[in-house]
């Protein structure tokens, strides 16, 4: 049903894998994009060219967990005790960051998978195809800054529900629509630049990017303690260094040189971090509060990929030259 598993729950009775996400589907997207970016590989993206479509028309049509995409264009997803992004945090019935609705970062992710196709499509020769996904990709282009623009807050909604309430609370997640590889900002934007300042003022640590602004009253500076207070806080001012890889991107593209001189110093100060929890990794997550002592894994592998990536690609500028830029809000 055009969906990537969220998990393959092996050695636990199971052998079906897990569905309930929303995002892994649309990552995979990005993911190909740079791929083909540095590899050149147009053979495996015509081996895999008629798959791209059925996961975009299954989206559009609507497949698990309310997935689909509403008359505006814009991708909708939940169902009542179902959490599908990645603020997934549950306790028995109790979900921690409802985000039923439109997420921001899902819709700039699914912008995102729509120009991705209009690119390949262009390098296929699939020039109709091409044609209607950057038509598609321009529709939400239009919608996502009219629904998600918050004036009060400088930033975006973190989420607006099917009855169009919008969500003000601060969270990291607006930043992908700065930082990935088709952003709906130009860095040039003054909306961007406001986006970036309230992420910065409010979210930034030098261990990560607070997962809720330490001004808002649902704020939990501390990670710990027995299961219910570890996955309250767990999204709800939590730090989490992956977030450190679209803040950099996001940062050198506002800032250029002195956005990368900045992006390397926050990069050097992980050096102590290697030697302090998982011996030369990076710890899953650290407290909001200084001094922002390591919590959970003591190795995860999108804090370690996601650092290693703003290093090269934004710090060195070790990346494919002529990057698309898309077609972003002006």
């Amino acid at each position: 049903q055009g969906m990537i598993p969220n998990r393959f729950p092996e050695g636990m009775g199971d052998d079906e894998p897990d569905y309930n996400t929303v995002d892994a589907t649309l990552w995979f997207f990005a993911a190909l994009y740079r791929y083909l970016r540095y590899s050149g590989d147009f053979d495996l993206a015509r081996e895999v060219w008629d798959s791209l479509k059925e996961v975009i028309s299954w989206h559009r049509k609507g497949t698990r967990y309310g997935i689909r995409v509403t008359d505006d264009g814009l991708l909708r997803a939940g169902e009542d005790g179902v959490q599908l992004t990645w603020m997934d945090a549950k306790v028995g019935d109790w979900v921690v960051t409802p985000r039923q609705g439109k997420p921001v970062e899902i819709n700039a992710l699914w912008y995102n998978a729509l120009r991705t196709m209009a690119w390949i499509g262009g390098r296929l020769g699939e020039d109709a195809d091409a044609a209607d996904y950057h038509a598609l990709a321009d529709g939400v282009a239009r919608q996502f800054e009219d629904l998600f623009w918050n004036e009060d807050g400088g930033c975006l909604y973190d989420v607006v529900d099917d009855d169009g309430r919008a969500d003000s609370s601060v969270r990291p997640n607006q930043i992908l629509a700065l930082s990935l590889p088709f952003p709906l900002f130009l860095p040039g934007n003054d909306r961007a630049r406001r986006i970036f300042k309230t992420v910065d003022d409010q979210l930034f640590t030098p261990a990560g990017l607070r997962s809720l602004s330490s001004r808002d009253p649902a704020y939990r500076p501390h990670y710990g303690g027995p299961p219910l207070n570890r996955d309250g806080a767990y999204h709800q001012g939590t730090v989490w260094s992956w977030l450190l890889g679209p803040f950099i991107t996001a940062l050198v593209r506002l800032h250029g040189t002195d956005g990368r001189r900045r992006g390397r110093t926050i990069l050097e100060g992980f050096e102590s971090h290697l030697m302090q929890a998982g011996l030369g990794s990076i710890s899953e997550i650290f407290d909001g509060d200084r001094p922002h002592s390591p919590r959970g894994c003591v190795a995860q592998a999108w804090s370690v990929g996601e650092l290693l990536r703003a290093y090269c690609e934004d710090v060195l500028g070790h990346h494919p030259s002529g990057d698309v830029a898309g077609r972003p809000v002006e």
